[in-house]
């Protein structure tokens, strides 16, 4: 048995074990909801969660956040969800897809085209039975979906020496990307020749010419001082990141209607702050990194993503993809 549907049949056990045991002890004064993430007290999502939701709830329930993974193991997340140990926590589509491959279609290349976009599947009714599914295997309420940013193509070539327009511009170059698989057939599928680097060796390797290039959010750019070692930005966009806020079913099921009616707009509105607040942020940062003397340019994304979602649908990540959902996904941000 795959390792996947192994872990997937144990946490279903025990998130059907724990909706029995959960329900009546939750309707018991206030309600403890403890948030575990490896993200810092400073990081966006963070903030809109203590400054949003945490005061929204207060009337029913404590809120109580733990930040850099202080509480449960990045990547345990939902394991503690699912086995009653935490209540809630931030995931990825990256995550959900290690359980239920279908969720692998949120976390590929040009799937979506914008935070605006983010929220438009998520609202759809096309995301009912991902929704559902994730609620009756995991025992796991996905509230609402918080952008991360767009990754885009920074390299150390000027923009007279290299101008990126199509994939056919990045052949050749050798493009930094995290080291799993899907991260590397994402730089292939953007024409390019992936390369395998630790984070912490990107700044040298660009500085060397190791490597060509790097794709990261700009933000990660800034704060690592990218733009010291590179002369360029391409806004492909090609992966707008995201997280879900991920909420125990079985405490959901334990509330009011009213209540859960608070804990769901609590949750929307305060993915909604996180959300302006970092396209804000992005805004100022290209403003920052063209002072320092960076060229940033937008390429053909349409021709990116054309080519992009043809190389996915040929491979086998899209097996796992329901019939139809793509172009339905595409379709909304039309």
């Amino acid at each position: 048995m795959p390792i996947a549907l192994a872990r997937r049949g144990v946490l279903l056990a025990a998130a059907a074990s724990l909706a029995l045991a959960v329900a009546p002890a939750v309707a018991q004064d206030k309600v403890t909801l403890r948030l575990s993430t490896p993200a810092t007290d400073t990081d966006q999502r963070s903030i809109a969660l203590a400054e949003v939701f945490g005061p929204a709830v207060s009337d029913f329930a404590s809120y109580e956040p733990h930040y850099n993974a202080s509480l449960v193991a990045q990547g345990s997340e939902l394991e503690g969800i699912a086995n009653g140990d935490l209540e809630m926590s931030i995931t990825s589509a990256q995550e959900l897809a290690t359980f239920f491959p279908e969720f692998s279609i949120f976390a590929t290349g040009y799937v979506h085209q914008s935070a605006e976009h983010q929220v438009a599947v998520f609202n759809n009714p096309l995301m009912d039975p991902f929704k559902q599914t994730v609620e009756d295997e995991l025992g796991v309420k996905l509230l609402a979906v918080m952008y991360l940013g767009k990754r885009h193509v920074n390299l150390r070539q000027s923009k007279d020496e290299l101008t990126v327009t199509t994939p056919d511009d990045l052949s050749g170059v050798n493009l930094r990307m995290p080291g799993t698989d899907a991260w590397q057939f994402l730089g292939q599928a953007l024409g390019a020749n992936p390369t395998p680097l630790a984070f912490t060796e990107v700044y040298t390797a660009l500085q060397t010419g190791s490597v060509d290039g790097q794709d990261n959010p700009l933000p990660t750019v800034v704060d690592s001082k990218f733009y010291e070692v590179t002369q360029q930005i391409a806004l492909t966009a090609h992966l707008v990141d995201l997280n879900y806020i991920a909420f125990s079913k079985a405490v959901w099921d334990g509330l009011s209607e009213e209540q859960q009616g608070v804990v769901q707009q609590a949750a929307t509105d305060a993915a909604e702050s996180a959300r302006q607040a970092q396209l804000q942020k992005e805004e100022e940062l290209v403003s920052f990194l063209e002072e320092q003397g960076l060229e940033i340019y937008e390429p053909d994304v349409a021709a990116f993503r054309t080519h992009v979602q043809g190389v996915y649908q040929d491979s086998e990540f899209a097996a796992s993809w329901p019939e139809g959902v793509l172009e339905q996904v595409n379709a909304l941000g039309n």
